[in-house]
């Protein structure tokens, strides 16, 4: 069994999202079993309405790749039939059955009693995975949620297992190149080209490489840092993941059992550097992007790399840009900030508070890095202020913050519950999460109370739907709290209200009661730029037009631009958690290689 598909669970904690007990009088076995059957009939006979007949008129169906080439969601029969009809009709799916486990299960996903199954079957270009959930009719079980996604294309399937390399060209070559020898001479690419240059190589990077890898692509991997890892190492001191490690492996290789729940920075990027390595990854390090253009005849980009002062040109047929959602920093117009007399940083140049012991320290910003800077300087004897420019959503780190990763403490292995993650569209996702926030506000508000009452703003998201909706949406505005906000409401990190400032002067801030703020250092933790603004540096104006905004949810509730075909040919973005990262680097890397192969008709 291949370490991607071993079981990996943990004696994580379950809780309200855990399944629920079979309801009476129905067994999802042969209940999910009679409606593949009548399922499989309808498309199979390009049957639309006995179909819909199966369909719960509120039924969201997303598809991956499967009958798309694309990640899309259709929320409702209507637009299920608009976007999908004629590509059922055309190239139906075929082969529905259950996955050998795990059993159907009564669960609950976004408020929703259903019987959930996992499913496998035929699909246009390979062998397909997928998700049901049905609920009871007034004439049989209908769907309230489909997914169909692509596993493996045929002819085309990852070197695992039987299918990994034999090896048997070093047992038997003495003089001739070994092991060493042809890593060396792949990463060098002195008469060749890689067909796929990912840009980052970061966990991002490094799983779209590894799984690029597995299906015969030659990838090629650049980063202007000094080492593979240095991404975490370089951050702040006192960096660690707030969620829990078993959400947070990589593809192939599942962090060892003995990890620590809370992974250190340094220890993950020391983990990053060994998955380069272990899984034979052509990384070229101190190498930055200068320029790229695109050949519509050619179908191939022309990238001038600068590696370690040397320029090499490259000529990939596709470019991943794989730089995290925080890429450049961004520093706003704060009135005055250029008159202050003492140091002005970004918080992505801090490291720890060991130079401010005794110094005043103004902290621009209340998300995550704000909040771990303070405390940080805190710790270290800084007198800190922190400036609030808007609401924040704080949630404890535990159990809080663990409730919207519960999927991954139902004791499944880590691939299930990944398939079951991607099964989850936009609408749902939506009430899963307004239905969790409810709750983490319920269980936190004793602390809620107390950062009130110390003039700290929070809310609980746009539309009620909390901080990880918040990260999918604009990849900030919230913290998760690891200890500051207790400093802040015991009073020992002050806040101020951006409102309350007036400007800044040579001495700290001057507020509009006419008091001043004495700072000697100011930190910005005031986030990043979009990678719209990195294409716009590298790419030109006129690709970063085509392309338009990356992150952030579409009208059809996919996020824009990540994992999926972008306006501009040949020009990818992945980005995301490290499970956002294993799971969909897999569709991402299905993409790219049936492109190359000539079966997505792009």
């Amino acid at each position: 069994m291949s370490a991607s598909s071993a079981p990996h669970t943990h004696p994580g904690r379950k809780d309200e999202m855990k399944p629920d007990e079979e309801q009476p009088g129905t067994e999802p076995t042969a209940t999910v079993e009679g409606w593949l059957t009548a399922f499989g009939e309808a498309l199979a006979h390009g049957d639309l309405s006995a179909t819909t007949d199966l369909l719960h008129e509120d039924c969201v169906w997303r598809d991956i790749v499967c009958l798309t080439w694309d990640i899309r969601t259709f929320d409702g029969q209507a637009a299920i039939w608009d976007g999908l009809g004629e590509r059922l009709k055309e190239a139906p799916l075929t082969g529905f059955a259950l996955r050998p486990s795990p059993a159907p299960r009564w669960v609950t996903r976004g408020g929703v009693r259903s019987i959930e199954a996992l499913l496998e079957f035929r699909a246009p270009a390979g062998r397909g995975e997928g998700v049901v959930r049905l609920v009871p009719g007034p004439t049989g079980p209908r769907a309230i949620a489909v997914l169909t996604a692509l596993h493996e294309l045929d002819g085309h399937g990852e070197a695992l297992g039987d299918r990994r390399p034999s090896g048997r060209r070093y047992l038997r070559s003495f003089g001739g190149p070994n092991w060493a020898d042809d890593r060396r001479a792949a990463a060098a690419y002195r008469d060749t080209e890689p067909e796929v240059l990912v840009v980052g190589a970061g966990q991002s990077g490094l799983a779209i490489a590894a799984r690029l890898g597995q299906l015969g692509v030659d990838t090629l991997v650049v980063d202007r840092a000094e080492r593979v890892g240095d991404n975490w190492r370089n951050r702040y001191h006192s960096l660690c993941l707030h969620n829990q490690v078993w959400v947070n492996h990589l593809p192939y290789l599942p962090f060892p059992d003995t990890w620590p729940i809370y992974i250190p920075k340094d220890k993950l990027g020391d983990w990053l550097e060994s998955y380069a390595e272990s899984m034979e990854l052509n990384v070229w390090t101190e190498t930055s992007l200068a320029h790229a253009a695109y050949d519509d005849t050619a179908r191939t980009w022309t990238v001038t790399v600068d590696r370690a002062g040397a320029a090499r040109v490259l000529h990939p047929r596709h470019v991943v840009i794989a730089t995290g959602v925080s890429g450049i920093p961004h520093v706003p117009e704060v009135p005055g900030l250029e008159s202050f007399s003492g140091p002005v940083l970004h918080s992505s140049r801090y490291t720890d508070g060991s130079s401010y012991a005794g110094k005043r320290v103004v902290v621009y910003g209340t998300g995550n890095s704000g909040h771990d800077v303070a405390q940080d300087l805190h710790n270290f004897g800084a007198d800190v202020c922190m400036v609030q420019r808007s609401p924040t959503t704080i949630v404890q780190v535990e159990p809080s913050a663990q409730r919207v990763y519960s999927l991954y403490t139902e004791g499944l292995p880590t691939e299930d519950c990944d398939l079951i993650f991607a099964s989850i569209g936009y609408p749902v996702l939506v009430d899963t999460y307004r239905e969790l926030t409810q709750r983490i506000a319920a269980d936190d508000k004793p602390l809620i109370d107390g950062l009130e009452a110390a003039g700290f703003r929070t809310d609980i998201g746009d539309d009620g739907t909390g901080f990880q909706m918040k990260y999918m949406r604009r990849g900030g505005g919230y913290y998760i709290n690891v200890g500051c906000s207790d400093l802040i409401v015991e009073g020992k990190v002050r806040v101020r209200q951006n409102h309350d400032i007036e400007r800044v002067g040579p001495a700290g801030l001057q507020l509009r009661d006419g008091s001043t703020e004495e700072a000697d250092a100011i930190i910005l933790a005031t986030g990043f730029k979009g990678h719209e603004e990195f294409v716009r540096r590298h790419f030109g104006e006129d690709v970063a037009d085509r392309v338009g905004p990356v992150w952030g949810f579409d009208e059809g509730g996919e996020l824009r631009n990540i994992w999926k075909p972008t306006a501009q040919p040949g020009l990818w973005f992945h980005a995301g958690s490290l499970a956002q990262n294993r799971i969909f680097s897999r569709y991402l890397a299905l993409q790219l290689k049936a492109d190359l192969e000539g079966l997505t008709g792009h």
